[in-house]
């Protein structure tokens, strides 16, 4: 018996729509030169992770239900008298995500997620770092349709990165917003 490939819908839509439209765009020679997504970095900051660490062990855990796959909790890298932080200790979670599991997240980001968000205006068309990539801050982490809102001991905000392969940031911007992401005009 063969075995069936799972391939997410934003995938497909990539290799089927959004390849020729950059090809078309940018005037490719080569197919390889066509940006792609490359994986997506989800990362929660807990500030009160400091005096609490059960507040870290517990934002971890609704990091993992967002992402589908296990976060790792961060650790300070320096001590810093002024915030009572000690080095090594826990301060946050991240989590990596490529191929299947990042399209599946981006579908779930650009279509339920954003969309939840209160005064939703569009994201940052700025927010590239020059290489390609393309990071956005959200206040409240319960705009997941994973996250039960009454079970959660905080909301926190979070941090997602999305690293492209494009060199330019017209290229990555392209790219995403091909890929459906609102960004404000």
């Amino acid at each position: 018996m063969a075995e069936t490939h799972y391939v997410p819908r934003l995938r497909a839509h990539y290799d089927d729509v959004v390849r020729k439209q950059l090809t078309e765009q940018f005037k490719y020679q080569n197919p390889m030169q066509v940006p792609s997504i490359d994986k997506v970095v989800l990362n929660m900051g807990v500030g009160e992770g400091v005096s609490d660490r059960k507040k870290v062990e517990s934002a971890a855990a609704d990091l993992t239900k967002i992402a589908g796959q296990k976060a790792v909790i961060t650790l300070s890298r320096k001590s810093i008298a002024t915030f009572k932080l000690r080095e090594g200790q826990p301060i946050g979670a991240k989590v990596t995500l490529r191929k299947a599991r990042m399209y599946d997240f981006i579908d779930r980001l650009v279509n339920i997620a954003l969309p939840r968000v209160r005064d939703f205006r569009g994201l940052n068309p700025k927010s590239f770092d020059g290489r390609g990539n393309y990071t956005l801050g959200l206040k409240e982490h319960i705009i997941f349709p994973e996250i039960d809102y009454d079970q959660t001991e905080a909301v926190w905000g979070m941090d997602i990165t999305i690293g492209t392969t494009a060199r330019t940031d017209d290229e990555a911007r392209a790219l995403l917003a091909a890929f459906n992401f609102p960004f404000r005009q």
